[in-house]
């Protein structure tokens, strides 16, 4: 079977800073890019970052954004083109769901910010087509967007959705208030089915299947064509979190997807970090466990857009 694996990190912002005010002499002498190197010296790993444009200030007043980010590193980041790139991810961390009711001024001008930095400090090589959004809902106005934008892919969310029933309440967070905001005729709700049961009702926009696709594809290298927009879609998330999932946990989690044709594996910048306040000490063993997982398993790794 020719099986492969999609590998990405979410809310990457933080390194950039660390890279520009610590300025090591490599990249991947910082502690969160070494296992990333090694992930892909010792198991072939390729590695999508998806990017914020800046930093929150739910973290403090300290703002960095990408236009920060030095250039010295160019080189180093084209040379690892090949392995390691950037994806859009969302202007910042807060709001939840900031491209669920998003216009397509918006979402174009948050894409075309993330590109041009990207391209400025490391090079139009590492700038990856296919898109996990934050949170994943993007409205249909926002897919339109990102595929004039020259996105080639764009992940989905997955399950049974209904729409919205007025009832603040049945939503965590405020996230009828997100609903609500500036809302779309496709933004519905569904039952997410997560680790996370806080959020399990969650919101849903055009980049949605419903489960007769969802068990079509789910696991398989098949993707959907969306003749409308001229883009495509697919979970890309469709293994497991690895921030969610427990160091002697993992082994047994992944073994329900080595005989899959596709697994998308995720985690999230944060947990590498000491300061963050659910920081995870073994993140980045984590990361090699489950990359050696499936490649010893017979998977190999790909960027999503080599799906199309």
């Amino acid at each position: 079977m020719n099986k492969k694996a999609f590998f990405y990190i979410d809310d990457v912002i933080w390194v950039f800073r660390d890279l520009t005010r610590q300025r090591p002499q490599s990249i991947f002498d910082h502690h969160f890019l070494k296992p990333l190197k090694q992930a892909h010296d010792l198991y072939g790993a390729k590695v999508q970052l998806n990017v914020f444009y800046r930093t929150d200030f739910f973290y403090g007043n300290d703002e960095f954004t990408l236009a920060d980010m030095t250039d010295v590193y160019k080189t180093e980041w084209e040379e690892a083109s090949d392995w390691l790139k950037f994806g859009f991810h969302s202007k910042q961390e807060f709001p939840d769901y900031p491209l669920v009711n998003i216009s397509y001024e918006d979402a174009k001008g948050i894409f075309t910010d993330i590109y041009r930095q990207v391209c400025r400090f490391a090079g139009p090589s590492s700038m990856a087509w296919a898109v996990e959004p934050h949170w994943l809902p993007v409205s249909k106005e926002g897919c339109q967007a990102l595929r004039d934008c020259g996105v080639k892919l764009i992940s989905t969310t997955i399950g049974a959705s209904s729409e919205y029933n007025g009832d603040p309440a049945s939503l965590p967070y405020g996230h009828a208030g997100r609903l609500l905001q500036n809302r779309q005729p496709e933004t519905k709700v569904f039952r997410r089915g997560t680790r996370n049961t806080a959020i399990d009702n969650s919101l849903c926009a055009y980049n949605h299947f419903e489960p007769e696709m969802t068990h079509r594809m789910m696991n398989t290298l098949e993707v959907v064509y969306d003749p409308e927009l001229d883009v495509h879609f697919k979970r890309l998330g469709g293994g497991s979190c690895l921030n969610l999932i427990p160091m002697e946990d993992l082994e047994a989690e992944l073994g329900q997807y080595l005989e899959n044709e596709f697994v998308g594996l995720g985690t999230h910048e944060q947990y590498s970090y000491p300061h963050y306040f659910s920081y995870q000490p073994d993140h980045n063993d984590r990361i090699l466990k489950a990359c050696r997982l499936l490649a010893e398993n017979g998977f190999t790794f790909i960027f999503a857009e080599e799906l199309i």
